[in-house]
């Protein structure tokens, strides 16, 4: 079995959000500078020694992020019925950019959505 090259970004964006059915302050509207960080599994590297290039990771995921930066993420259509927590923020970004990015060879590994520098969640599925 050959090796296997995994690479990240990290970026952020702003955005507001409430947990329904939370018991404590975070059931009221708050904002967080959300910090992402989103892993690329590559199975090779091209002929210059590359995975994956980094600015296509950044370019998609800025175009994701771009639905959610200075928005109520309760009010966007992916969290009408799913509570908008770091969990369920990281499952939508794994699903939305697999989408955009994974070929046979290069497949979104995980995500990493945190709060706060010392608090959030990953998701990844196997």
């Amino acid at each position: 079995m050959g090796g296997v090259y995994e690479v990240y970004i990290e970026t952020h964006f702003s955005a507001a959000h409430a947990l329904k059915g939370y018991p404590g302050d975070c059931a009221r509207l708050h904002g967080h500078n959300w910090i992402i960080r989103v892993y690329v599994k590559c199975l090779e590297l091209d002929e210059i020694g590359i995975g994956i290039d980094f600015r296509l990771i950044k370019e998609n995921v800025k175009a994701v992020l771009s639905g959610l930066d200075h928005f109520n993420i309760n009010e966007l259509p992916p969290f009408h019925d799913v509570n908008p927590s770091s969990e369920n923020i990281a499952k939508y970004l794994y699903q939305t950019l697999s989408e955009r990015i994974n070929t046979e060879k290069i497949k979104v590994s995980r995500i990493r959505v945190s709060e706060t520098p010392n608090a959030g969640a990953y998701y990844w599925e196997e």
